[in-house]
């Protein structure tokens, strides 16, 4: 009998545990202010209101745990990205624009929180992807694009996991102006 009690509590035990959760943050956010003073240049680097931000941003993370941090290959997304990563210890992983949230970038991101640095036409589609790939239903786009002058806009993708439960909020914080 009492082996048969043991069983059952802990059957009961098992089952009733809860699952952990699995949380997964992407912090977006579009480069800082670009150097425009030459039009034909495609790969300018900050202006030193756009280095400003940057440091800035680095100051919002600070009490942020981030675990990576993307940036695509341009001179204006890797110098708002380095200020945030050096003072995290991080390398910046870089990503292709062009192939956004990939099979691979999911699975080396799930389960932590990463900042990517993007542009004003990938920020937002990449997070409507994320958030497309997490939420069957979801038809429409959730963010639109973005307004070729905002460097100041943080979009907040979170995905949480308990067991068989999956929950995926998202929102947009204007950090500075």
């Amino acid at each position: 009998m009492k082996k048969f009690t043991l069983l059952v509590v802990f059957i009961f035990s098992f089952f009733s545990c809860e699952h952990p959760k699995e949380i997964t943050t992407f912090y977006l956010i579009r480069h800082a202010e670009k150097d425009r003073s030459n039009p034909s240049d495609r790969n300018p680097n900050l202006t030193e209101e756009g280095e400003n931000r940057a440091a800035n941003w680095a100051k919002y993370f600070s009490d942020i745990e981030l675990d990576a941090v993307y940036s695509t290959n341009y001179n204006r997304t890797l110098q708002t990205a380095k200020p945030t990563a050096e003072s995290k210890n991080l390398e910046i992983k870089k990503y292709d624009p062009r192939t956004l949230y990939n099979l691979e970038f999911e699975s080396e991101t799930d389960n932590k929180s990463v900042l990517i640095v993007g542009h004003s036409n990938t920020t937002p589609v990449f997070a409507n992807m994320i958030l497309k790939r997490h939420n069957d239903t979801l038809r429409k786009n959730t963010f639109s694009y973005m307004d070729d002058k905002d460097n100041a806009s943080l979009y907040i993708v979170t995905i949480t996991k308990q067991g068989t439960e999956k929950s995926v909020n998202a929102e947009i914080v204007k950090v500075g102006n």
